[in-house]
């Protein structure tokens, strides 16, 4: 059955005809656990694996073949063994009681079309086919070849600790073959031009420029005579657009900046200053900070999206057309002169969403801002007049998240279609169609080099997509809940990514394995941020607080030789707690974005909840 078109929904349900004795269910289930808890301690973690997609699909082929009352007897037996992570499924799979109920639901023809990956060692698989094959327990078989795919690797068999790390997704771990393809994951280089050298540039203080996200190094010309990255895709494998002069002046305002940027470590933490959205009874559903930290917008539950400048410097909208066509073109301070003093203030708000707005991202160059909403449509706002640009349509239903590619352009959006898209700003249709997740994709986030997009998804994984051809060449499992939080070292190696089981995760790109677990929120990680060299992540979660972890330890001496990542033998530390620099909590407010500034100080939002 094809997964990529609506499956033809009896075609699939009918696999589920060749059906046993329905009374047998349960003893050829409870036969097979029996076996498992008996077998020895190396194969039972491994072979456990297989309860919960076989009980998922005995309890679908009694239900489907109309033993009502078998199927709800199997169910209460057995679902008490489930593990923990599943308790959302399960709630799903209970209320499928009838024939008919199977016809509509989504998540069901899901598990039912994409076959539930197992990783097991070649010992373990030939023990359970042995006793399956001796037993003549011919469904259970039929079921393991029919709707489940098992990735047998040789070698030692795999721990709980290491199953469990990597298990708890919709459609069971990732296939080895999916994280196999080459990922280009250096930074493209930078472009070269001369920064003027002047001693301390005054002016520069309060008008802040904004670049693309980049690290400058610490000299005062801007020609680097860096290589090019051995790991960097061809500077021209997706076209990207050139450099305005504005985007240069940008430039170098960051890497005077940059030179005053502070250097982080765990002797040396970040300041954090916390934005509170005080009597938000709007509803604060979203935030982005510009770059250079002038300007922050929320996006808000009544359809609302609200600019505040951070800065002394208020916000301003260019002039009528009658007036700008008075001004001298040649003059010095023409980019002054177009501004209106008149429409000056320090929030602005855009109106033309008609519902909650889930997502907002700034342009790099400052100029735009993007907004999604629970309406289906990612809007483009000019920051120069303050009004809507463009509404792009093509979701259907509500878009989750949205984010501006690092040199503009480009942006991606993300829905409850279950699809990502990639649009440019001049198409009004999508570029790319990223599809392959089995709920809605939660979040969004662009490579720093832009050629790749991480989304994650209420399935529990993360997918990596090449922009260049829309192929997923990466699918992270290990989480136990939806995804809420992605965000890219600023090296580009690696991805940590953040969700309602309060764990972090952090993930080696080029080798597609899991090389760490960050213990300690007890809610939903909603915002997570690397420091602009990379030394520090910070979290920040519906616990209410923020937490800094080590980057570089995290990351230093892994084990990423070809054995691991051929098996997914990962070795997590047992004890995150020597990563965790520091907890910051705020009274009684989540928090929902961060953002380190240019000189590396911590700026957190929020709502405050009087509850």
């Amino acid at each position: 059955v094809v997964v990529e078109d609506q499956p033809d929904v009896s075609a699939v349900l009918s696999a589920y005809n060749q059906q046993g004795d329905p009374t047998l269910y349960e003893e050829y289930y409870s036969g097979l656990k029996h076996f498992i808890e008996c077998s020895l301690d190396c194969h039972r973690a491994e072979l456990s694996q297989l309860f919960y997609p076989l009980f998922v699909h005995m309890y679908l082929e009694l239900v489907y073949n109309q033993h009502e009352s078998e199927a709800k007897s199997f169910f209460e037996r057995f679902h008490g063994d489930q593990e923990c992570y599943y308790q959302d499924d399960l709630r799903v799979l209970s209320s499928l009681t009838k024939k008919e109920h199977m016809k509509g639901n989504e998540t069901m023809l899901d598990f039912r079309t994409s076959k539930f990956v197992l990783r097991i060692s070649r010992d373990s698989y030939q023990l359970l086919k042995r006793h399956l094959q001796e037993k003549q327990n011919n469904q259970i078989w039929n079921i393991v070849q029919e709707h489940l795919y098992i990735d047998i690797f040789d070698g030692m068999p795999r721990s709980k600790q290491q199953i469990d790390a990597m298990v708890g997704s919709l459609a069971g771990e990732a296939k080895r073959e999916a994280n196999k393809a080459k990922v280009f994951f250096g930074l493209l280089k930078e472009p070269e031009f001369d920064v003027p050298l002047d001693d301390e540039d005054e002016e520069g203080e309060n008008e802040e420029g904004k670049p693309k996200k980049k690290k400058p190094k610490k000299d005062s010309v801007g020609s680097k005579s860096k290589k090019q990255d051995p790991n960097a895709p061809p500077q021209n494998r997706i076209p990207l657009p050139e450099l305005k002069d504005s985007d240069k002046l940008d430039k170098v305002m960051n890497m005077k900046e940059a030179a005053r940027r502070v250097r982080l470590g765990p002797e040396c933490l970040p300041s954090i200053c916390f934005y509170t959205f005080l009597n938000a009874y709007q509803g604060l559903t979203a935030v982005d900070i510009t770059d250079d930290s002038s300007m922050i917008v929320g996006g808000f539950a009544d359809s609302t999206v609200r600019v505040w400048s951070v800065t002394p410097k208020k916000l301003r909208s260019v002039k009528t057309a009658a007036d700008l066509s008075l001004i001298d073109k040649e003059s010095d301070d023409v980019l002054e002169r177009i501004m209106d003093e008149k429409t000056a203030s320090e929030l602005k708000i855009l109106y033309g969403h008609s519902g909650p707005v889930y997502g907002t991202s700034f342009s790099p160059d400052r100029n735009y801002l993007l907004s999604c909403s629970e309406d289906g449509t990612v809007r483009l706002w000019s920051l120069q007049t303050f009004t809507c640009l463009v509404g792009y349509k093509g979701h259907n239903y509500p878009v989750w998240d949205t984010q501006f590619s690092p040199y503009g352009y480009y942006f991606v959006s993300g829905g409850h279609d279950r699809v990502a898209r990639l649009w440019a700003t001049d198409h009004y249709q999508p570029l790319r169609i990223f599809a392959g997740h089995l709920a809605d994709v939660t979040c969004t986030r662009f490579h720093p080099n832009s050629n790749y997009i991480a989304t994650g998804s209420a399935d529990r994984t993360i997918r990596l997509w090449d922009v260049l051809n829309g192929n997923c060449v990466r699918i992270f499992t290990g989480h136990k809940g939806p995804i809420h939080s992605l965000a890219f070292s600023p090296n580009g190696r690696f991805l940590a990514t953040g969700a309602t089981d309060g764990r972090v995760l952090l993930w080696d790109i080029g080798h597609g394995l899991m090389v760490g677990e960050l213990k300690g929120h007890t809610d939903t990680v909603y915002a997570l941020r690397f420091s602009r060299d990379g030394e520090i992540l910070a979290s920040g979660s519906m616990d209410n607080t923020v937490r800094l972890w080590d980057a570089v330890k995290a990351f230093e001496d892994l084990e990423t030789d070809d054995f691991t990542t051929a098996t997914g033998h990962i070795n997590l530390p047992e004890n995150s707690q020597d990563l965790l620099l520091g907890t910051y909590m705020t009274k009684s407010t989540p928090v929902v974005h961060l953002h380190f500034t240019r000189r590396n100080l911590l700026l957190a939002a929020g709502a405050y909840s009087s509850q």
